[in-house]
């Protein structure tokens, strides 16, 4: 794959949202996490998306995540929001506070719950497109929403200007080929164990949760890939291998990355807010033995790995909570 010109960044992290015990944003630590990701080889950040529990923070911490992001990455790296709505005017609004609050790119969301049908689709990608002077990544990932953005959908959406990319987490390879070959959209891999497949047919880049973790060899992966060097793209693959597995299929990826990175000491609590929880003993003792098979991952030692259970469990109800309008 030739070097990607793109306006968002390669290695890009679907952030979590570091919480209190007590379910409230963690300001110091969202600060920093973001300095910690950058400084590992993101080059892109995806605040307020699925990872960073978009559905359970409120309009002014959305706003205030993009703010704090662009402080603290300093030009280091692209600040993505992620956070829309399946009201299509509550996402519109969003999205233009977000530009004014300093987003570099705005990724949106097919609408979840409402199920629509795909002109439906297309009117709400198109209405917020034409919002905004932003660009914007369409994020696919059928398994949370109900509904697929389907290749037809994508042809038409594709033609606006703003619309350049797409974050797959559909997996239908076939599909990504056919799209990559009859439009110029860029593609982001939104699934952590295919990122080097994608990129193989032609991704340009990720938008990871385990990158919350381990950006380092996602960055080696995305450079090698570049350079033509499959080796060594493939060994960063296979090293990544556990610690996807320990993130990606035990509990929902937000609370595997916050109880691993807690018992790494990276942030100061494991909370998530509900109606997500903490791991339960059975699924945390499946995430620490896969944590076992992690050797040889740069940036990370988990030598010094002190999971906490305890801190972990239940979850946190926020003292204002989140709304669609």
């Amino acid at each position: 794959m030739a070097l990607v010109q793109n306006p968002f960044g390669q290695v890009l992290v679907a952030l979590v949202t570091p919480f209190t015990s007590d379910g409230e944003v963690a300001w110091d630590d969202v600060e920093k996490h973001i300095d910690d990701v950058i400084n590992a080889g993101a080059d892109g950040i995806v605040v307020t998306g699925t990872t960073g529990e978009t559905s359970t923070l409120t309009d002014a911490e959305k706003l205030r995540l993009v703010e704090v992001g662009k402080s603290v990455a300093a030009g280091r790296a692209k600040i993505i929001t992620g956070g829309g709505s399946n009201e299509t005017a509550h996402a519109i609004e969003l999205y233009r506070a977000s530009e004014r609050a300093g987003a570099d790119g705005v990724m949106i969301v097919t609408p979840y719950y409402n199920k629509p049908t795909q002109a439906g689709i297309l009117t709400h990608f198109r209405m917020i497109a034409d919002a905004t002077d932003l660009p914007v990544i369409l994020y696919d990932i059928p398994g949370r929403t109900g509904v697929p953005i389907r290749y037809e959908t994508i042809l038409r959406v594709a033609k606006h200007p703003n619309v350049i990319a797409v974050k797959d987490a559909k997996g239908d390879f076939s599909e990504v080929s056919r799209v990559l070959n009859q439009t110029d959209l860029l593609y982001f891999s939104g699934d952590d164990a295919n990122v080097l497949p994608h990129l193989s047919i032609g991704a340009s880049g990720l938008i990871g949760v385990t990158a919350n973790i381990a950006a380092t060899p996602y960055r080696q992966m995305i450079d090698a890939v570049n350079a033509g060097d499959l080796a060594t793209a493939t060994a960063a693959h296979k090293r990544l291998e556990p610690l996807v597995r320990a993130v990606m299929t035990h509990v929902p990826g937000t609370v595997a990355a916050k109880y691993i990175l807690h018992g790494l000491g990276r942030i100061s609590s494991p909370r998530v807010r509900l109606p997500l929880v903490g791991p339960e003993e059975w699924e945390a003792a499946h995430i620490e033995d896969e944590i076992d098979l992690v050797a040889d991952i740069p940036g990370v030692d988990f030598s010094n790995f002190r999971p906490d259970r305890n801190a972990a469990a239940g979850g946190a109800l926020p003292k204002v909570h989140g709304t669609t309008r």
